[in-house]
């Protein structure tokens, strides 16, 4: 969970202003949590508060949450806003394939015990507003590298599985994507070139330095990234926690210390 709140505060800088370097400041007076971390809040405060996992409940947590921070650094995406804002209290899914619902899913990666549910609980959370496949598949994919990176599994059988299970091109460096990617909003353009970060990196802080040296949407990008290299890693440097801690808001401090996680400050 930290992870992904981490990779979004750092990449929140670069999401409109985007660099393809890696050597960059991690933060600065601009920085802060994004749309990605407000959600990603929804969603576990969702986990934690309903153990049946029902789309009413997560209703309420998200638009909740967005109420009591409705101008996120960056916004909210266009079609989630106006789900959010103005449905006049009928919402209903919007088919999107946005990324949307791959940054947000991160809690569901480290609550369960079975792959089987945590790629049934991501669907369910991603469903709610992106029930494209495209955009439930991302969810999945994201989840499952995360229950299968905390549970020991090696990165080569990580990027099988979600090979084998998701189709998604997982044979790219970042080498190779860095110079042809642009802005990209959709989970097939965001998901597997967060994972190429994770794949390519040597610990969490680089595998932050890499998603976000991608360019395009490096908040989210990161975010992705951030989630699953902390759970593989399990050791994020303290400077870079503490830095990330001081800017967050108390309630999210709170759900972050109530999620069964050891979060790896080292």
């Amino acid at each position: 969970m930290l992870g992904s709140i981490i990779g979004d505060t750092v990449g929140s800088v670069y999401e409109f202003n985007n660099i393809k370097i890696i050597d960059f400041p991690l933060f600065s007076k601009e920085s802060s949590y994004t749309d990605d971390s407000i959600m990603s809040m929804a969603v576990a405060d969702w986990l934690l508060k309903d153990p049946n996992h029902g789309m009413d409940t997560l209703e309420a947590s998200m638009v909740s949450f967005a109420k009591k921070y409705p101008c996120p650094m960056g916004g909210y995406g266009r079609m989630f806003f106006s789900w959010l804002f103005h449905s006049n209290g009928k919402r209903t899914p919007y088919n999107s394939c946005g990324n949307g619902s791959a940054m947000r899913v991160s809690a569901v990666g480290w609550m369960f015990d079975t792959l089987e549910e945590t790629e049934h609980v991501a669907e369910l959370s991603a469903a709610i507003t992106h029930n494209h496949p495209e955009g439930i598949k991302g969810a999945q994919a994201t989840a499952a590298a995360i229950f299968l990176a905390r549970n020991g599994n090696s990165k080569e059988a990580i990027r099988k599985y979600i090979t084998d299970r998701y189709g998604y091109d997982l044979s790219r460096t970042c080498d190779e994507i860095r110079p042809v990617y642009g802005w990209e909003g959709t989970c097939q353009g965001t998901v597997p070139e967060a994972m190429a970060a994770f794949f390519d990196s040597s610990d969490f802080e680089s595998s932050i330095r890499l998603a976000v040296s991608l360019g395009g949407d490096s908040d989210t990008l990161a975010c992705i990234t951030g989630g699953i290299a902390e759970a593989f890693y399990q050791d994020i440097p303290k400077d870079i926690a503490e830095t990330t801690w001081n800017l967050l808001p108390e309630d999210f401090k709170a759900i972050l210390i109530q999620m069964p996680i050891k979060h790896f400050v080292h």
